[in-house]
C-alpha cells in the first residue's frame, strides 16, 4: 500500500480516490490520470483486495477511510475477484462509490458489477479523454445530490432524473464521426503500445493510406489520439498517431 496525500484545497469539492490495481505500471498511470482531472485527488494505491479492504476499514496507518469517496477497482486481483471486494464493502456498509477499470469483458461480470452499485465500467485499454469523461460524470452526479441534501432532505422526481442523467452522460464512449466503432476499437488497441504513421496503420487495419489518415485525424480531433512528429534519418519528419497519455 502506497499512501499519497491529495490536495486539501476546496476539500468539499474534491473527491478522494483509492486506486486498486496490482500492475505497477497501470497503477501509476491511473494515479497520474487522477492528478489531471480537476476535482479529484489521490488518497492511496492498493495492490490487492486485502489491502484495499484494510484501507477502507481504517486498518492501514496513514489512510483515513473517510477521505475516500471513490474506488478505481481492477477486477482481476491476485487475491480474488474485484466483485468479491465490492460484495464485502457492501456487506460492511462502507460508504464508497466504485468505478471498475478492467480488461474483463464478460457481460455477466458487468451485470453483477452494476447490480452491486458500481457506477461506471471502464474497459482497458482506454484513453485519458474516456477516463476524464467518466470521472467528470461521477463528480457531476455526486455534486448534484450533495446540493439537494443541503436543503430539507426532500428531492423531486425531476431532480433525481437530472442527477441520473448526469451520471449516464459519461457512459457513452468517446466516438469520432465517420469512423466505424469496430475500426475505432481496433485502432485504439493497435496504438495502445506505440505510435503509428498513417501508412503503417493502413497496413495493419487493412484500408488505404488516405482512409487511414482520415480515420486517425478524426479520432485525434475528438481527443482519442494525439499527433506527434517522429524524427528519423534525413528528410521530413513523419507524423505519427498514438493514444493520449
Amino acid at each position: 500500500m502506497a499512501n499519497v496525500t491529495g490536495s486539501t484545497h476546496e476539500a468539499s469539492q474534491s473527491f478522494g480516490v483509492l486506486v486498486v490495481e496490482d500492475e505497477e505500471i497501470a497503477a501509476k498511470a491511473h494515479a497520474a490520470y487522477i492528478d489531471r482531472v480537476d476535482g479529484f485527488h489521490l488518497v492511496g494505491v492498493a495492490r490487492n483486495a486485502q489491502h484495499a479492504l484494510a484501507a477502507l476499514t481504517d486498518r492501514i496507518i496513514g489512510i483515513d477511510s473517510s477521505r475516500v469517496d471513490l474506488v478505481l477497482l481492477d477486477m482481476n486481483l491476485p487475491d480474488g475477484h474485484g466483485l468479491m471486494l465490492v460484495r464485502n464493502l457492501r456487506a460492511r456498509k462502507v460508504p464508497v462509490d466504485v468505478i471498475a477499470v478492467t480488461a474483463a469483458r464478460d457481460m455477466q461480470v458487468v451485470q453483477e458489477a452494476l447490480s452491486l452499485g458500481v457506477v461506471h465500467y471502464i474497459l482497458k485499454p482506454f484513453t485519458f479523454p474516456v477516463f476524464k469523461t467518466k470521472l467528470e460524470a461521477f463528480r457531476s452526479f455526486r455534486l448534484s445530490l450533495d446540493a439537494e441534501q443541503c436543503g430539507n432532505g426532500q428531492i423531486t422526481q425531476s431532480q433525481v432524473d437530472a442527477a441520473v442523467d448526469g451520471l449516464r452522460a459519461g457512459s457513452g464512449p468517446q466516438r469520432a464521426k465517420g469512423v466505424p466503432d469496430a475500426v475505432q476499437e481496433h485502432i485504439l488497441e493497435l496504438l495502445a503500445e506505440k505510435g503509428y504513421s498513417a501508412a503503417e496503420a493502413a497496413d495493419r487495419i487493412g484500408v488505404s493510406r488516405v482512409t487511414a489518415r482520415r480515420y486517425l485525424e478524426a479520432m485525434a480531433d475528438v481527443g482519442l489520439l494525439e499527433r506527434r512528429p517522429r524524427y528519423g534519418s534525413a528528410g521530413r519528419p513523419v507524423l505519427e498517431y498514438a493514444t493520449t497519455a
